[in-house]
């Protein structure tokens, strides 16, 4: 058998309201890339990316969970706070925290209720 290798993966995030959220991950720091469709690219630095779909289902939204690895959460949790997301979106946010794991981190829900986790390792 031949080694096998992958270059990335893109999860698909659901958008109840599909202009809203793209203007939700621009202003939380993601480029938004290609549009085709009813699907955007949005990628943050090289290694990081997610394909933004028009697309909701509330079961799907409410039970979906993102863990994004990055070098300084409490630095992210700021720019969330100063930029003012959660009252300009409705998301919530909380503080960050030293978890039992191994790491800080913080929780954003996205205006479609995604979980984003947003931590790096202690």
């Amino acid at each position: 058998m031949s080694q096998l290798s992958s270059q990335q993966l893109k999860v698909f995030v659901p958008a109840r309201d599909y202009a809203l959220s793209q203007r939700f991950y621009r202003a939380l720091g993601f480029v938004q890339e290609d549009e085709v469709g009813n699907v955007t690219c949005f990628r943050h630095g090289a290694h990081c990316a997610f394909l933004l779909q028009d697309f909701y289902v509330r079961e799907l939204a409410e039970n979906l969970m993102l863990h994004l690895w990055v070098d300084d959460a409490d630095g992210w949790w700021q720019h969330v706070h100063d930029t003012g997301l959660n009252a300009q979106f409705g998301v919530t946010c909380s503080a960050p925290e030293d978890r039992p794991w191994g790491a800080r981190d913080f929780t954003l829900h996205d205006p479609s209720g995604v979980l984003w986790r947003i931590g790096h390792p202690l």
